[in-house]
């Protein structure tokens, strides 16, 4: 279940996710997977304030070693956010 204030950001960019009906629905690594490759730098960093700079870190990570399951980043994002996570969040 998404918290308000996820709920909140999330339906103010209905660009971001736009075939999905039912925002209440989404989980936290759809819209942390979505904000990071369909986002701009202004909703990352919103994203990032709403839930953390660690965890925003640990989602897209954990998805990046799940193979495809949630990890459906284009390549320069996927890279890009990487060496981002990397200089700002320490692997735990």
């Amino acid at each position: 279940m998404l918290s308000d204030e996820l709920y909140a950001f999330i339906t103010k960019r209905k660009h971001l996710i736009w075939y999905v009906k039912d925002y209440r629905a989404l989980n936290e690594e759809s819209i942390v997977e979505h904000t990071l490759n369909y986002g701009n730098w202004n909703d990352v960093q919103e994203l990032i304030k709403i839930l953390g700079m660690e965890k925003v870190a640990r989602i897209f990570r954990k998805q990046m070693i799940t193979g495809r399951q949630r990890g459906n980043y284009y390549p320069e994002t996927a890279h890009y956010f990487a060496l981002y996570f990397n200089k700002h969040v320490k692997m735990a």
